[in-house]
């Protein structure tokens, strides 16, 4: 059972099932008009309806699919989701007089089972507004811009809220999810990392059975954290396989080594492809080519490992949440594609495989808790993200075995300083990522009275919870300079360093 979110083309649609997990309430995400057997095999027990670019007046804006009134189960609308319900049930919605978007403080106007009372600041970001209210309803709540910020039909149990309560700016947005999903759904706070983990290992035995299972490791914690499911639902029909891409971390293969078998005591094979990758990276500079290429030679060197095992048919990969929505095409989830990934968007259409994700629906702090219940070790479990294309795709322009080892050493340089200040890589730590990016671009300089003409290296680190929004790091500005003092000393080929300084949106966290 869940609450679904129904996507209506906002680029957070995922934050609002984010938020009510946090409340531990599972939420599943689903296109506006996704099949309807597709979305109630979910069992929803409460429907929100999302934000979206579109305004409801529009022709052929997207409308609530009617199965919607059929279930009978609670509807909260957001921002563009208020906007629809509002128009479904017979109000009206007009553009408003002036747009509102930012903070706003939102005065709640009477006790209602959605709302906490009092006054507090929300996030608005909309042009339109309800200026006629559909029978039944009642206004729950104003702001000084729009006089029917939140409604409610409290007997049918249908609510719309004009501002976003799913993103931080709304320091209260979390209980009036868990007040919807709670208290007004019924639903149970159920989703906890225990009951995670049992369900993904029953779904896990029923997919597989007694066959022989692959599992594709990278000592990301999603892989490691996917392996270790399977590992736990199967035991020994699963055989790890790490592969050396060329495109690893300094000293990746070696602690991937030595913590992926302590830690799980699963079979794992390591298979040193990196010529192989190299090579067909050759003269390669776009960013999406090399993401396809990558997927292609990733699922090629598994089908060569396979026929060498008997040919397992099911592989293991460490898919997650944001991976799926980022990767949908634009019909079917009516928001932009951002960028494919080597584990969905970037696979070939032909493969050997059934592919093994149990890690599918979950977002990255969710897989973060799964791990440490499975016992995994912290340092594992709170490593660096690291994309599925490797360096590949922080080496912008063409991928060199002189290029990587440039971008390797800086990284290296970068992560291990602010590890040593303990701002990355545990718990509670105040940055949620950083790496280095080497840019095919070059600069004049000079090192010992003598001119330079060579390549710049970004540096990037930023703050997140979700990573799907994030800000970039505020760090000490001794601590840049000792870094880039470092990494123009020691690295050659480099000879200026910049920090990236771009929030996301309207940047990704990775360059490429």
């Amino acid at each position: 059972m869940a609450i679904v979110v129904l996507d209506f083309g906002s680029q957070y649609a995922q934050l609002i099932a984010r938020r009510v997990r946090e409340q531990g309430v599972y939420s599943e995400i689903f296109p506006y008009d996704a099949p309807r057997e597709e979305v109630l095999a979910a069992q929803p027990q409460g429907v929100i309806l999302s934000g979206g670019p579109a305004s409801v007046y529009a022709p052929q804006a997207p409308q609530i699919p009617p199965w919607v009134w059929e279930q009978g189960v609670p509807v909260l609308g957001i921002c563009y989701g208020m906007q629809a319900l509002t128009h479904a049930l017979g109000g009206a919605v007009n553009p408003a007089p002036r747009r509102e978007y930012g903070l706003a403080e939102l005065e709640v106007l009477r006790a209602n089972p959605l709302l906490p009372t009092g006054r507090y600041p929300v996030w608005m970001s909309h042009g339109d507004r309800i200026e006629r209210l559909p029978s039944g309803f009642e206004v729950l709540a104003r702001t000084a811009n729009s006089p029917i910020a939140a409604m409610g039909d409290l007997q049918r149990r249908y609510f719309g809220v004009q501002f976003h309560p799913e993103v931080q700016h709304t320091p209260r947005g979390g209980e009036i999810l868990r007040r919807f999903a709670v208290d007004i759904c019924r639903a149970a706070p159920d989703w906890v990392p225990e009951n995670i983990i049992a369900a993904s290992v029953a779904r896990v035995r029923r997919q597989v059975g007694r066959e022989p299972v692959l599992a594709a490791v990278s000592g990301g914690v999603d892989s490691s954290v996917a392996a270790a499911l399977v590992h736990r639902a199967v035991g020994e029909q699963l055989t790890a396989v790490f592969v050396d891409t060329g495109l690893l971390r300094a000293g990746e293969r070696e602690q991937v080594e030595a913590a992926f078998r302590q830690a799980l005591g699963a079979r794992l094979l390591v298979v040193d492809a990196a010529n192989e990758f190299l090579q067909a990276l050759r003269e390669v500079t776009d960013p999406e080519a090399k993401r396809r290429i990558i997927g292609e030679k990733f699922i090629r060197v598994f089908e060569r490992v396979a026929r060498g095992l008997g040919q397992p048919r099911f592989l293991v990969q460490g898919t997650i949440y944001p991976d799926v929505v980022e990767s949908r095409a634009p019909d079917r989830s009516h928001a932009h594609r951002i960028k494919s990934h080597h584990n969905v968007g970037g696979l070939p259409e032909q493969m050997d495989f059934e592919l093994v994700e149990p890690l599918r629906y979950l977002f990255k702090d969710e897989v973060r808790a799964v791990g440490e219940a499975l016992g995994l070790p912290r340092g594992l479990v709170w490593r660096q993200p690291f994309p599925g294309p490797g360096l590949a795709v922080r080496c912008l322009g063409e991928v060199t075995p002189q290029r990587l080892a440039r971008l390797r050493a800086a990284d290296a340089i970068f992560t291990h300083t602010l590890e040593e200040a303990g701002l990355i890589n545990r718990a509670g730590s105040p940055v949620s990522q950083a790496f280095a990016v080497l840019l095919p671009v070059k600069s004049v300089g000079v090192m010992g009275d003598q001119r330079t003409y060579q390549e710049t290296l970004v540096l990037r680190a930023v703050v997140t919870d979700d990573f799907m929004t994030a800000a970039w790091a505020r760090l000490p500005d001794d601590l840049l300079a000792r870094v880039s003092r470092r990494i123009v000393n020691e690295v050659a080929g480099i000879n200026r360093v910049v920090y990236d300084i771009t929030t996301k949106p309207p940047a990704t966290i990775e360059w490429e």
